[in-house]
C-alpha cells in the first residue's frame, strides 16, 4: 500500500527533469516528463521507508539519507537536491500539501522561544565543535551570506565585501555606541571597532562564540572597546547610537517579533539606526522544514517581508532602506560545502559519518533552496527619525556618486 502511496506522489511531484526510483523490493521506475536518461538515479534499501516518505517526506528524505537507507548513484547529492527543490518550487498537492498544513498550524507552537528555550536551541547548533566551523568558514569565521559584489570573488573576500556593505549602511562615527544582536565569533564587532572606531556592545547565547570572541577582542587588543556578553538581547539595557543583527532574526520566532521591534526602538536613540540582515522568504508565510527543525536549527523560521513589515509598522519604526541579496547565499553555500568536502577526513575525525551526511545535506539542501525555491537575504534599514541617514543611497557606493552627478550635468 505503502509503496503504491508513494509512486502516485512522485508521480505527481517530479514535473521537471526526471527520477530513476529503485523500490526496497527491487522494483523501478522512473519519474518525470522523460528524456534520454533520468537526472538521477535513487535507490531504497529499507521497506519501511515508503510509508515515511509519504506521511512526512522532508523529514525521511533527510533522515534516509543521514542512514544510508536512500542511496544516490554517485553519490551525486547536488543533482538529488537539485531535482527535488525545482519540483518543491511547484504548488503541493495530495498528502505533501496536507503535510505542509499541518507544519504551517504547529509552528506557532515551534517558535515560541522565551529566554531559556532559546539558550537550549542556540547550543544545539553554535556549541558543536569550533573545529567543525573551521573546516568550512572563512578564516573570520562569517557564519552568514557573504556579499559578492563581484562574482569572481573568493569567499574571504565576499565576506570582507558584507562587513564593510553593512557598515556603510551603519552611517557609523568615531566614538557611536554599537550594539550586536547575536554576534557570532566576533568578526563583525571586531571589524567595527577596528575599522571604524566605534563601541561595540556583542550578545550571544552560544557558550563557544562568547569564549572565542572574547579571546579574539583580548588578542586583536581592542578588549577596551568591544566587549562581549553571554546573555538574551531582551536582557540589555540602555540606549545605541547602532544596533545591528546579522543572520540572528531567523532564530527569533513568529510569536516574539513584535518584541523583538519594540526593543530595537527602545534601545536605539533619537537620531539612532539599525540594520537588520536575515535571511527571507520571497513568498507569503510559510513553514520550517521538519528536518530543519530536528536537526539543524530548533526554533529557527525563515521570515516573509509581510511578517517582518507587520512588526516594524506596530514598533513606529521608519524602514529607511530595503536591499534583497537573492543568490548570493546560494553562492555562499556552494563554497562552505565545497570547503566542508575537501576536509571530509577532518570532520570524520570530530564526528561520525552519519553526522557528516548531515552536514553535507543541510548545506546542499541550504544552497538549492536559495537557487530554485524563492528564498533570499534581506538587509532592512531602521531608524526612529525618517531624516536619520542621507535622502540617496549615493553613500554606500561613493566611488558611482560623482560620476552620476557629472551625468547629470
Amino acid at each position: 500500500m505503502w509503496t503504491m502511496a508513494l509512486d502516485r506522489m512522485l508521480d505527481r511531484f517530479i514535473v521537471t527533469g526526471a527520477l530513476d526510483l529503485t523500490f526496497p523490493d527491487g522494483r523501478r521506475r522512473r519519474y518525470g516528463p522523460g528524456g534520454q536518461g533520468a537526472d538521477v538515479q535513487v535507490a531504497l534499501h529499507d521497506p519501511a521507508l515508503p510509508r515515511r516518505l509519504v506521511m512526512s517526506p522532508e523529514l525521511a528524505l533527510g533522515e534516509a539519507y543521514m542512514d544510508g537507507t536512500l542511496t544516490i548513484a554517485g553519490d551525486d547529492l547536488d543533482g538529488f537536491l537539485a531535482l527535488m527543490t525545482r519540483n518543491a518550487a511547484h504548488p503541493p498537492v495530495g498528502l505533501r500539501a496536507l503535510a505542509q498544513r499541518v507544519t504551517r498550524w504547529t509552528r506557532r507552537r515551534d517558535q515560541t522561544n522565551p529566554a531559556e528555550r532559546a539558550r537550549a536551541n542556540v547550543a544545539h547548533h553554535y556549541d558543536l565543535s569550533g573545529a567543525l566551523y573551521d573546516l568550512f568558514l572563512d578564516a573570520d569565521r562569517q557564519y552568514s551570506c557573504a556579499y559578492f559584489a563581484d562574482p569572481a570573488m573568493t569567499l574571504e573576500q565576499a565576506q570582507i565585501a558584507k562587513t564593510h556593505h553593512i557598515a556603510a549602511k551603519l552611517c557609523l562615527r568615531p566614538g557611536m555606541e554599537v550594539f550586536e544582536i547575536g554576534c557570532g565569533w566576533g568578526g563583525m564587532a571586531l571589524t567595527l571597532a577596528r575599522d571604524y572606531g566605534v563601541r561595540v556592545l556583542g550578545v550571544t547565547l552560544s557558550q563557544e562564540q562568547h569564549k572565542i570572541a572574547t579571546d579574539r577582542a583580548a588578542r586583536a587588543g581592542l578588549s577596551d572597546r568591544v566587549r562581549f556578553e553571554l546573555t538574551d538581547y531582551r536582557a540589555v539595557a540602555g540606549r545605541f547610537d547602532r544596533i545591528v543583527s546579522i543572520g540572528m532574526f531567523e532564530h527569533v520566532g513568529v510569536p516574539h517579533y513584535g518584541e523583538y521591534f519594540d526593543l530595537i526602538r527602545d534601545r536605539l536613540a533619537p537620531d539612532g539606526v539599525a540594520l537588520i540582515h536575515t535571511i527571507g522568504r520571497m513568498g507569503p508565510p510559510g513553514a520550517t522544514s521538519p528536518w530543519i527543525t530536528k536537526y539543524i536549527f530548533p526554533g529557527g523560521y525563515v521570515p516573509a517581508l509581510s511578517e517582518m513589515a507587520a512588526a516594524v509598522e506596530g514598533a513606529g519604526l521608519c524602514p529607511t532602506d530595503l536591499e534583497v541579496w537573492r543568490l548570493h547565499y546560494a553562492q555562499t553555500l556552494r563554497h562552505w560545502h565545497d570547503r566542508f568536502q575537501a576536509n571530509l577526513p577532518q570532520a570524520r575525525s570530530l564526528y561520525d559519518d552519519r553526522f557528516c551526511r548531515m552536514w553535507r545535506f543541510y548545506l546542499k539542501a541550504s544552497e538549492h533552496t536559495f537557487r530554485h525555491n524563492r528564498q533570499c537575504v534581506f538587509q532592512l534599514q531602521l531608524a526612529r527619525r525618517q531624516d536619520a541617514v542621507p535622502l540617496t543611497r549615493d553613500y554606500l557606493y561613493p566611488a558611482r556618486a560623482p560620476r552620476a552627478l557629472h551625468a547629470a550635468q
